[in-house]
């Protein structure tokens, strides 16, 4: 297939392009601006996708500013909508990235694609309504909408939890000032997510929402004992209060059964590493580039 992705040079794009690349597919990067609806219109028109990913977005909670979130994940996604609708020859799917920061402070773990949606930041929310606009489309665009779990590996920027622990552990920091210890994520690998993404390219039902997830959480003590374990450097952990988060989500489980239910039908199985494999390729990235400062 020829798939247009947007947020080709992010992190999840950049492992999503090789995985893709891999499969046989061609990649084509959306370079214009998601906020330039007749820019979006020019150069949609030119690629003639056979499908597409939507990767493009904020996705950092503690983004300094509440109305990009919306700019960008609901106008600039509108937008792209839009373009692709107006296409002589819709693809044959568009997959969008949602998150599971939509379910919010949820009782129920694991949680299931049913459990009512209750985002707590602008996040979370910005996403929902991504999801909610993406769905005045569905008569006109084959859509799946994916709402991904916790998930890291290499190239990841330094702001997010993981790669920042890497980065101090890779480099023998004494020390590392984090946020709440006790809350638990789970923390998949990059490569496992975007495997998702193309079997629900090829096998996902349109209107459908799907967790991608393992349904295997962990809390970040945990994390920083593996580290430790894996590099042999005790590293001094203190809790800063500006990292504590309010509305912080405690703990954020998928219940991964219905991508499972279609995968199984499809004859299609996910690699799913453990975490420890993709914290050892994290650090040797991390040992690579420049010390803790």
């Amino acid at each position: 297939m020829r798939i247009l992705v947007t947020g080709a040079d992010g992190f999840t794009g950049r492992t999503f392009g090789a995985r893709a690349r891999e499969a046989g597919h061609e990649v084509v990067p959306l370079r214009s601006n998601l906020k330039d609806l007749e820019g979006l219109r020019r150069e949609v028109g030119t690629i003639h996708p056979d499908a597409v990913v939507h990767l493009a977005g904020i996705a950092f909670v503690a983004h300094a500013s509440d109305d990009a979130f919306y700019a960008v994940n609901v106008v600039g996604t509108t937008n792209l909508l839009d373009a692709l609708a107006r296409l002589p020859v819709a693809p044959t799917m568009v997959l969008l990235a949602s998150s599971a920061n939509v379910y919010g402070n949820c009782k129920q773990s694991p949680i299931g694609e049913t459990q009512a949606p209750a985002p707590v930041n602008h996040y979370g929310m910005s996403k929902l309504a991504m999801e909610y606009m993406a769905r005045t489309y569905m008569d006109r665009l084959r859509v799946v909408i994916a709402r991904p779990f916790n998930y890291t590996g290499p190239g990841q920027d330094v702001n997010f939890l993981i790669p920042k622990l890497a980065k101090h552990f890779a480099h023998h920091a004494p020390a590392i000032s984090l946020g709440n210890l006790h809350v638990e994520r789970e923390f998949n690998d990059v490569r496992t997510v975007c495997d998702a993404y193309l079997s629900l390219l090829a096998h996902g039902e349109p209107g459908q929402t799907y967790n991608v997830c393992s349904g295997r959480p962990y809390n970040l003590q945990h994390v920083v004992d593996l580290f430790a374990r894996l590099t042999g450097h005790a590293i001094r952990v203190s809790v800063d209060p500006e990292f504590v988060r309010p509305n912080e989500v405690h703990r954020l489980c998928g219940d991964p059964s219905r991508l499972v239910a279609l995968l199984t039908r499809s004859g299609v199985r996910l690699d799913v590493p453990p975490l420890e494999e993709t914290l050892e390729r994290m650090l040797a990235v991390a040992g690579r580039r420049d010390p803790v400062t």
